[in-house]
């Protein structure tokens, strides 16, 4: 008869094997007898030494990149899982020089405090018209330095013209998006036959908003009939239209909650802007910033009294002021506006 030791070995060594086919004599009395064990031989588990995890980049939550903490730059770093972007660089003749000014005026002013340094970059020229009709196929989803969400490169079917545009959530390589805003197709007094209901849902279509039914998810309105999309352009932001019809004005609800009169014949594009996870990432160490050309930001109460209000005294006061801005514009909570805006039929909540 076996052991107790030599029966574990055997049962480590073969966990499939039937304990039949072993015959050994066991007598199922003995304290130190598992009927589970046996009952479900794959329920024991066998440690192998030759199972080592080396990677330094972990991906926990399936969402979002983290490292393992090798450096103390690394430790923080967070970014959003992006497999999709395009890793090679841009189209030149869709791209312009930028010049950096580091947040100063044609006098030599800062008027934009806090910038300077960073990578150099090229601008993106993004058609936010979007008047050439017709089929546009997606070739690739590339990732823009100078904002947040990221770019959709589209090749017209017929002209083969190239195009960037702002990739709404989901879009991918293939896609085929439509543009319905050229004066053949944008018709004032009638909606256009080749506009289906089909189309009009579709992510990254351009149609004007008297077209697209209430409760659509868009991003990229223009405040204009014959305007570029100005709102609802960074990343994860959208708006839905609450009220629309075929004369006058919709009403659209922005991420903000505010409520704003639009009209009917601007454009909009169906769907989220990309990069949803953008506002939960985290850089990780200040070196990160000054890549992005963002510079160290001095509280008011480090200073001296001579370079902002809150600055000098003994200690950390702020001489029994409220928070306010270097030229003494109150920072929190101050009222700036000083006649309402026609256009906002609910304005958002304020703190």
């Amino acid at each position: 008869m076996l052991t107790f030791r030599q029966l574990a070995i055997s049962i480590i060594k073969h966990p499939l094997r039937p304990i039949i086919a072993l015959k050994i004599p066991i007598n199922p009395t003995t304290p130190f007898f598992n009927h589970s064990l046996f009952r479900n031989p794959s329920s024991i588990t066998r440690t192998s030494p030759l199972v080592l995890n080396r990677t330094y980049a972990t991906d926990t939550n399936r969402q979002f990149k983290t490292y393992k903490p090798r450096t103390p730059g690394l430790r923080w770093l967070r970014r959003p899982i992006n497999d999709h972007l395009w890793k090679g660089k841009p189209v030149r003749k869709l791209t312009l020089p930028k010049r950096s000014s580091g947040g100063r005026n044609h006098h030599g002013r800062i008027t934009v405090r806090h910038r300077g340094g960073g990578h150099k970059r090229r601008i993106r020229v993004i058609d936010f018209n979007r008047w050439e009709s017709g089929a546009h196929e997606v070739l690739r989803i590339e990732y823009d330095p100078n904002r947040s969400a990221h770019l959709a490169l589209l090749r017209h079917k017929e002209s083969n013209n190239l195009s960037y545009i702002l990739a709404p959530f989901g879009l991918r390589e293939g896609h085929v998006v439509h543009s319905f805003r050229s004066q053949q197709t944008l018709e004032r007094e009638g909606e256009d036959p080749s506009i289906t209901k089909l189309a009009a849902l579709e992510s990254g279509n351009c149609l004007p908003l008297r077209m697209i039914p209430q409760g659509t998810t868009i991003h990229c309105i223009s405040l204009r009939p014959d305007g570029p999309g100005i709102l609802c352009r960074s990343a994860g932001t959208s708006a839905q239209i609450i009220h629309t019809g075929s004369k006058g004005y919709s009403q659209v609800r922005l991420n903000s909650g505010e409520v704003r009169l639009i009209h009917v014949d601007c454009c909009a594009t169906i769907g989220t802007v990309s990069n949803p996870d953008h506002q939960h990432r985290m850089l990780g160490k200040a070196g990160r910033s000054r890549w992005l050309g963002i510079r160290p930001t001095v509280r008011g109460v480090a200073m001296n009294s001579v370079d902002h209000p809150h600055g000098g005294g003994r200690g950390k006061s702020k001489g029994n002021r409220h928070p306010v801005s270097p030229w003494g514009v109150l920072a929190k909570g101050g009222k700036t506006r000083k006649k309402p805006n026609p256009w906002v039929v609910k304005p958002r909540k304020r703190r």
